[in-house]
């Protein structure tokens, strides 16, 4: 099959079946089996806001007991506070943590217009719980009523609020997914405005690329059981006529040799955006920035569910001891 616009010729594969490995936990196989049974989402089109408005109440009315029942057995305090006008939910696992432990600046996914409310809330409550350290949870502005730069503005002026009254070293940012993009792009702003950095990054499967050019956006299509194709009507309705190559919308495209923060990347080998965590991984080290990329073998976008599967739990563990190693205890 020719490609007319590259002058290329694609590999054709023939129809497969492709079960779930057994280099990986039995539960982890279970999460790949249902996920595979659930059909792909039809988004609207970036121009109907009315269709988009429906989405985003029936994604409420379904995550909101899932958000609740975690709220209700979570061993956290959470205040929900204005922090420079933003609401965001600062939460403290009840044993305690150190007066000068990390801060963890932590940003939602859900595809730029999902997951804010009750499930930022347990989003913001499970962080702080498996990480053990204080986690400040940005409930950011969303499309279809508030697009770019709504998001990044409130990520940034939250951080300018924190930093402060905390020494910035002690800052840790990061995000899942759209919440990937958002950190990345909001640490991209810190340093073009001249604040301090955080101690560093924390990227979990993170949409850096709106253009979505990468290779698994193709190869891992369909195979992807969380997120069986790309976004674009959501990308489209989040930068709402912006060019999707510029840096605060696609951060993979920014330029990093004029500082960065030690950044730890993370994607599985069925992750729709492996190839936003690959690509922006290497662009960061061809800037010389400390940077470490772990790929899970056979995960798909954002873990293998919400369950207690081992592999989850050791993706807490990694970014649990990057936040130790760029945020050292005090003496």
């Amino acid at each position: 099959m020719a490609d007319e616009e590259h002058g290329q010729t694609s590999v054709k594969l023939p129809a497969r079946d492709i079960p779930p490995p057994r280099t990986i936990s039995p539960q982890a196989r279970q999460a790949l089996i249902a996920g595979a049974a659930t059909p792909a989402t039809n988004w609207p089109a970036a121009t109907d806001l009315a269709g988009w408005r429906e989405q985003l109440a029936a994604s409420n009315a379904m995550w909101e007991p899932m958000a609740q029942a975690m709220l209700a057995t979570l061993p956290v305090t959470i205040d929900t506070v204005q922090i420079a006008g933003v609401t965001c939910h600062d939460c403290v696992p009840d044993a305690g943590t150190a007066d000068d432990g990390p801060v963890y600046l932590f940003i939602h996914g859900g595809a730029f217009v999902f997951g804010g409310g009750a499930f930022a809330k347990a989003t913001g409550a499970r962080q702080a719980a498996a990480l053990g350290c204080r986690v400040v949870l940005v409930d950011y502005r969303m499309p279809p009523d508030h697009p770019y730069p709504a998001a990044p503005e409130d990520c940034l002026a939250v951080y300018r609020a924190l930093q402060a009254g905390t020494d910035p070293r002690r800052i840790v940012i990061g995000g899942s997914s759209a919440g990937g993009n958002l950190a990345a792009a909001v640490t991209l702003m810190i340093r073009d405005q001249g604040l301090p950095l955080p101690a560093g990054l924390v990227l979990l499967t993170p949409e850096v690329d709106l253009t979505e050019s990468g290779d698994s956006f193709l190869t891992n299509e369909e195979l992807d059981v969380v997120l069986k194709r790309g976004l674009p009507e959501c990308n489209a309705l989040y930068a709402s006529g912006h060019d999707l190559t510029q840096a605060y919308l696609s951060p993979l495209f920014g330029d990093f040799t004029r500082g960065f923060p030690p950044t730890l990347v993370q994607t599985g080998t069925r992750d729709l955006f492996l190839s936003n965590s690959v690509l922006f991984h290497r662009k960061l080290r061809e800037a010389g920035v400390d940077a470490e990329l772990h790929v899970w073998e056979a995960m798909p976008h954002a873990g293998f569910g919400w369950g207690e599967v081992p592999e989850n739990r050791e993706i807490e563990r990694e970014v649990a001891r990057f936040i130790g190693r760029v945020v050292p205890q005090q003496s």
